[in-house]
């Protein structure tokens, strides 16, 4: 029976690659309307946990239902249609080469196969103010762009469909300091001014504190932490303890720390 109030269900999730175990007994609640990040290290499986989140990858054992439904046992129309409500900023962007700017952030509308190219065009161009990004830039192709103008361009990608599921793989990976706090200030309005649910893996501290509402630490191939940032910060586990109490976490977190 589905929560009320999660939009994503993960129950008794099981991960393995071969031989290799990831996740060992998954049970998470993505609650409607919130920020959940998703943090561990190297090879805790947060972006396995992703992808078999957006039905990308079948878990080796255990449920994922989302909007109440489950993922997996669909046909492929109605997957679809369940991923249709989602969008994906990728790390690093992966803007397809071939395509250009516009192309690029098109291409979800072109698929719908609903809309004609008059009312794509009109869409583009409002993703593109959307995310901070000039029209005029719209014909250009990925290789022109800077690692900034990639991320923003990989989030009106992402927002085309108008989601109300976003997933974000590492948002502010390959930014330097100042295009970092830029593109969490954006997610921060876009996610004032439009409704949608946010699953984040990162490893950046600062936006980690920025943009999230809870945190699930992932380690020893399960959960071993989830809360708040500060119900999170007090488990105690050697993880947290050097993700979070280390120089830069207590750098990242500020006042926070101070109740260490």
């Amino acid at each position: 029976m589905t929560n009320e109030g999660c939009i994503i269900e993960v129950e008794g999730l099981y991960t393995r690659f071969g031989s290799h175990m990831v996740h060992k007994n998954i049970n998470l609640c993505v609650r409607r309307g919130e920020v959940l990040a998703l943090v561990g290290g190297s090879g805790s499986g947060k972006t396995a946990l992703m992808r078999q989140m957006l039905g990308l990858e079948m878990p080796s054992q255990g449920t994922v239902r989302v909007f109440g439904e489950p993922l997996h046992g669909h046909d492929r129309r109605k997957l679809q249609s369940m991923r249709n409500r989602c969008g994906v900023l990728f790390q690093n962007g992966a803007l397809f080469s071939a395509l250009s700017v516009y192309d690029n952030i098109a291409l979800p509308m072109r698929e719908l196969r609903t809309l004609d190219e008059g009312m794509i065009c009109d869409l583009v161009m409002l993703k593109l103010k959307m995310v901070e990004i000039e029209t005029q830039h719209a014909g250009k192709m990925p290789a022109e762009l800077s690692g900034g103008m990639i991320k923003h361009i990989a989030l009106a990608r992402a927002m085309a469909l108008d989601p109300e599921l976003l997933f974000l793989d590492e948002p502010t990976a390959g930014l330097d300091p100042e295009l970092s706090d830029g593109f969490v200030k954006l997610i921060q309005t876009m996610r004032t001014e439009l409704t949608f649910t946010i699953v984040m893996a990162t490893h950046d501290l600062d936006t980690l504190v920025a943009l999230s509402d809870r945190v699930a630490v992932l380690a020893d191939q399960r959960i071993v932490a989830l809360g708040s940032l500060q119900e999170v910060i007090g488990a105690n586990h050697p993880f947290i303890t050097n993700f979070f109490r280390g120089d830069r976490g207590k750098k990242a977190l500020g006042n926070t720390s101070d109740a260490l």
